[in-house]
């Protein structure tokens, strides 16, 4: 004889679906578009980003919940861990590409390095760029200057822009 699941267990479980919901309400657009999700659910899902009311959310992510119960979540699930993932994969990729810009910064020297990695960069533009970060670098505990940051943002852009093309 099997025993129906208990009430804290119902519980348990909604709680689950609704945060799984939520995780999927805070999705951008673009990548909400991109999962398979059943139209209905995609749709409720649609409907809460729009809503700014808070109890108007709170009733439609209730809903959401609802609708979780009804439909296999573990495609849902495994979707949004590859997301999670990748947004992980992103923000490690980022900051790598950060402390090269330090690096680079801090000892003009390390441009042989980042050539050595990636070959395809335009080592004139490179050169200039550094050079110009390096140069209004503050010195001490001087404040940094809008020069400095404006030349070492268009250095981590340049950065960015070849760490992209290359692995």
């Amino acid at each position: 004889m099997h025993e129906p699941p208990s009430k804290s267990a119902l519980k348990r479980e909604a709680h689950r679906l609704q945060k799984l919901g939520l995780a999927l309400t805070d999705l951008k657009p673009d990548v909400l578009a991109n999962m398979s999700l059943p139209d209905q659910l995609r749709e409720a899902i649609q409907v809460r980003q729009r809503i700014s009311s808070r109890e108007g959310g709170r009733r439609q992510m209730q809903y959401i919940g609802r609708l979780m119960r009804t439909i296999d979540t573990e495609s849902i699930e495994q979707q949004l861990a590859t997301i999670n993932n990748q947004s992980a994969l992103a923000k490690g990729r980022f900051h790598a590409l950060e402390r090269w810009r330090d690096k680079l910064i801090l000892d003009p020297s390390a441009i042989t390095a980042f050539i050595h990695d990636y070959p395809s960069v335009d080592r004139q533009q490179l050169r200039q760029l550094v050079n110009k970060a390096a140069s209004t670098r503050p010195q001490g505990d001087a404040p940094t200057s809008d020069q400095h940051r404006q030349a070492a943002r268009t250095l981590f852009k340049f950065i960015r822009n070849h760490g992209d093309q290359n692995p």
